[in-house]
């Protein structure tokens, strides 16, 4: 649980970091598209944490 809560608040961190130097620089270039893909990869590990939590509720409920 922790973890999430750590990576909740990176996605934030790094939303609003990528939203403030997307005013500065066009979409397309390369500070952007960086922290477009960072903020990906920290979405992607935050959605994962939350499937593997719910799993095991998901394996008894389908044993019953």
């Amino acid at each position: 649980m922790k973890r999430e809560v750590i990576l909740i608040r990176e996605i934030e961190h790094c939303r609003s970091e990528m939203n403030r130097v997307a005013r500065v620089h066009p979409l397309t270039s390369p500070e952007v598209l960086r922290m477009s893909i960072r903020l990906d990869q920290l979405m992607n590990e935050y959605e994962g944490l939350k499937q593997k939590r719910q799993q095991p509720a998901f394996r008894e409920a389908s044993y019953c």
